[in-house]
């Protein structure tokens, strides 16, 4: 028969476990919190809505991807990633390099916010 303290001994890896968890999810929704929507909004209508359409689901070419519904982190990754030059593209290459991080951040929080029409075909 195991003791009080036994059975405490077992549960400390997953009290941790949970206790980490937690403070991994906390972080996720603080940084997601940071982000700011309207200035997303406010930068997309100046310069993303030309290309990608005001709602992000309806671009001038169908060679330009869709954005709204995105996730967030795809989004960060994609516009600092042309930023940097590691992804190439000369029209997204020279519109990411005027963002700043603020930027990136708040415009992948305003398009993941939208409703997306991207589908997936089996």
């Amino acid at each position: 028969m195991h003791s009080f303290k036994t059975l405490s001994m077992m549960r400390l890896p997953n009290l941790i476990a949970v206790a980490a968890f937690a403070l991994t999810a906390l972080s996720l929704a603080t940084s997601a919190q940071a982000s700011d929507r309207v200035a997303g909004q406010a930068k997309a209508d100046a310069v993303c809505a030309a290309c990608h359409g005001k709602d992000g689901n309806t671009p001038i070419d169908p060679s330009y991807p869709k954005l709204a519904g995105q996730h967030p982190d795809f989004l960060v990754r994609a516009l600092t990633d042309y930023k940097t030059g590691s992804r190439k593209n000369a029209v997204m290459s020279g519109q990411a390099q005027a963002l700043s991080k603020a930027d990136i951040e708040n415009l992948a929080a305003y398009y993941a916010s939208l409703p997306g029409t991207l589908t997936s075909r089996r």
